[in-house]
């Protein structure tokens, strides 16, 4: 997800003010982990009343370099706007916005338009700075309601939090307070911003990532993270309670199909027993029936194992679309390590909603290149070290990654071994994918990763846009009938290395500005409009049809050697690497285009995901004794793959959780019409829902509605 952190993260917003003489504020970016400045913001406020804002950063070899100008209207938001540059991977970035009495136009590389609107509304841009985000927190603040209109839709709303008196580096002192602002994207957004009745951005704190604030007061960044965290707790913390619904007592799920994760084959209709989260017994539909407490009737819907994402980048809001997608188990594959450790505590208590994660550890190199996840390393005794450190807090799994140093990487792999973990990864610059799999590695992130196996040389460089380029550029020529690649395959295959193909991640490799990204084409009806807008920004830099038909090519000849390799007995696991939820579902759909059926798809989902976490003994299929994660979907997604989409109840961790809920929280559009009844025992009656009304009314509902 940190591709996608970084995508979303120009999407923000700078203080409005009248003619008055001209003046800089520069904003320093600067890496949690690495405790180093990775870019900046420069805002100049002209005497003539014109804005201009250059920001750019670089982590993991990429990011955006932008340059804006604007002017703002007497309402407080923009009245012209244009920006210049290119995005985090490299697209070209050239968008305007006008607004002249009550017509709007805008227009960007990917789409036009124009709308009649009256009274203030603030223009969205698909690339922008963070000083956009300062406008919209000035007209927020003047809106009687704290709600203002958006273009070309929408509308974004402001909250208060929080505020706290500050002191520079140079002991001035100044009261911040932090904003959350909704109506953008499917999670809140919180800027720390000046107090006063002309209140501006102060500064941004990502938790994990870094922080951009005013240069000269970067001592403040602890302070505003640790208030921020506790405010964000306490909504992430009322959404727990709103949406899980505790299952007191012994549950029975009534009539349900349940797909077998062995056979992919689904059988005939069950009675799954629950309880306290775990399935204490399978009987055939229509048995003696026994006390219950409660009774969920799954009216012959099929009953999948929950679903893995086995490459997620988790957060404390991307909970809830995994919920919504049946995704109860996530590996992460990268992380702030802090950060994860209090995720995996909130989510134990109950006070996250979260899927469970198997944490891998990331270990990277030191490089201009370097991602700042996790630890970054120099020699070999900090790699051990580092590896020390995930063994002992029960980590299965050591990530590596592009700027890791190749000649300890054979040491670093059998010492993670010792430790009985797994190792799997980027292909460390200087090396080729065989290379890494003779040092140990067990599993390949990414299908780019694989493939580059072919195409590069010991200098080649792969920490930058290369490794997006080159396989663009060259796959499209590859023979997969040649003696080198055969080989390369017969060796995966003997050898059991997993292969995390993040096809879905990928599909932006072919998408041309304007065009809709494959990932997302099932979804973009259902997701609010700003979100869907993004799906037609093409992140590469695409020039011309000739460039367009060959990056075309190799796309699909990337996703035939999934295929292949599948064909091969080489193991596949499913993740994502994007937008959570959603796209593991894009993920399996790719693998039935691919040529595995959509059956096998979904064995991959549920079987391969609990084989290579290392959970067989408590997931990856519906049988006595394992944890009773289980997904009820509408339709048969062993015919259909899209009817995986379908997800009516989620049961996990002793819960009962309903897409609707979360999808009416995020304001998605939901995939299915109603879900299943659950009566109640008269042994629960009064405790049904932990004192939860909005629960109890729900359930209480939908019980008198079948009965």
């Amino acid at each position: 997800m940190l591709k996608k952190r970084l995508a979303v993260l120009p999407l923000a917003l700078a203080a409005v003010f009248g003619a008055h003489a001209a003046t800089t504020t520069r904003y320093l970016i600067v890496s949690e982990i690495a405790d180093k400045q990775i870019g900046q913001q420069t805002v100049e406020h002209l005497d003539d009343g014109l804005t201009k804002v250059t920001f750019g950063f670089k982590n993991n070899g990429r990011g955006p370099d932008l340059v804006e100008q604007f002017r703002v209207g007497a309402d407080g938001t923009m009245t012209e706007y244009t920006v210049k540059g290119n995005s985090t991977f490299g697209g070209v970035v050239d968008e305007q916005f006008s607004r002249k009495g009550d017509l709007a136009q805008w227009k960007s590389t990917s789409e036009q338009g124009e709308k009649k609107i009256s009274g203030p509304a603030a223009y969205l841009p698909l690339n922008s700075s963070f000083e956009v985000s300062s406008v919209a927190i000035a007209a927020l603040a003047k809106a009687p309601d704290g709600k203002l209109a958006l273009l070309p839709s929408g509308t974004l709303s402001q909250r208060v939090l929080d505020s706290v008196e500050i002191t520079s580096g140079s002991g001035q002192k100044q009261t911040v307070q932090l904003v959350a602002q909704t109506g953008i994207g499917l999670s809140p957004a919180f800027y720390w911003a000046t107090s006063g009745d002309k209140p501006r951005l102060f500064g941004v704190v990502m938790p994990g990532f870094g922080s951009m604030l005013e240069e000269g007061w970067q001592g403040a960044t602890p302070e505003l993270a640790r208030r921020q965290k506790i405010a964000e707790q306490q909504m992430l913390t009322d959404a727990a309670a709103r949406l899980q619904h505790p299952l007191t007592g012994l549950t029975v799920i009534r009539n349900a199909r349940i797909f077998d994760s062995e056979k992919a084959t689904v059988g005939a209709a069950s009675d799954i027993y629950v309880l306290r989260g775990r399935i204490t017994s399978v009987q055939p539909a229509g048995s003696p029936a026994r006390e219950v407490d409660n009774e969920i009737d799954a009216a012959g819907r099929i009953a999948l194992p929950g679903l893995f994402d086995l490459h997620g980048h988790v957060d404390r809001w991307s909970g809830a679309l995994n919920m919504a997608a049946g995704v109860t188990s996530v590996r992460d594959m990268g992380n702030d390590n802090k950060q994860l450790q209090a995720m995996l505590d909130e989510t134990a208590a109950g006070k996250l909603l979260a899927p469970q994660v198997v944490p891998a550890g990331f270990l990277e190199g030191e490089s201009p290149y370097s991602a700042n996840n996790g630890f970054v390393i120099k020699d070999l005794q900090g790699a051990k070290n580092a590896v020390d450190w995930y063994a002992e807090r029960g980590y299965p799994q050591l990530k590596i990654y592009n700027s890791f140093p190749k000649a300890i990487l054979k040491e670093t792999v059998a010492y993670a071994h010792s430790r009985g973990m797994r190792v799997s990864g980027h292909i460390p610059a200087g090396l080729r994918a065989q290379e890494a799999l003779d040092a140990g590695y067990d599993e390949i992130q990414h299908i780019n990763q694989v493939l580059l196996n072919f195409l590069v040389k010991p200098d080649t460089e792969t920490r930058n846009l290369n490794r997006f380029v080159l396989p663009s550029e060259k796959v499209a020529d590859l023979d997969f009938n040649s003696r080198p690649v055969k080989d390369f395959v017969s060796y995966l295959a003997k050898k059991q290395i997993s292969i995390d193909p993040t096809l879905s991640a990928f599909a932006f490799l072919k998408q041309r500005d304007g065009d809709m990204n494959e990932a997302y084409e099932a979804v973009a009806s259902h997701v609010p409009p700003d979100v869907a807008r993004g799906f037609k920004v093409g992140p590469m830099k695409i020039e011309g049809d000739a460039q367009f038909r060959r990056y075309s090519k190799s796309y699909a000849k990337m996703v035939q050697f999934v295929g292949i390799m599948y064909k091969a007995g080489v193991p596949i696991v499913a993740g994502t690497d994007d937008i959570p939820g959603f796209v593991l579902h894009s993920e399996l759909a790719l693998l039935v285009k691919a040529g595995l059926t959509p059956a096998q798809a979904l064995q991959v989902a549920t079987r391969n995901g609990a084989r290579y976490t290392g959970t067989t003994h408590e997931r990856g299929s519906i049988a006595a004794g394992k944890l009773a994660d289980i997904v009820l979907v509408d339709g048969d997604p062993t015919k259909n793959i899209e009817d995986v989409r379908k997800v009516s109840a989620v049961l996990t961790r002793g819960y009962l959780i309903y897409p609707q809920e979360i999808d009416a929280m995020l304001g998605v559009a939901p995939f299915v019409s109603d879900a299943p009844a659950v009566r109640r025992g008269a042994a629960v009656a009064a405790t049904f829902g932990g004192g939860n009304d909005g629960a109890r009314a729900r359930i209480d509902a939908s019980a008198h509605r079948h009965d």
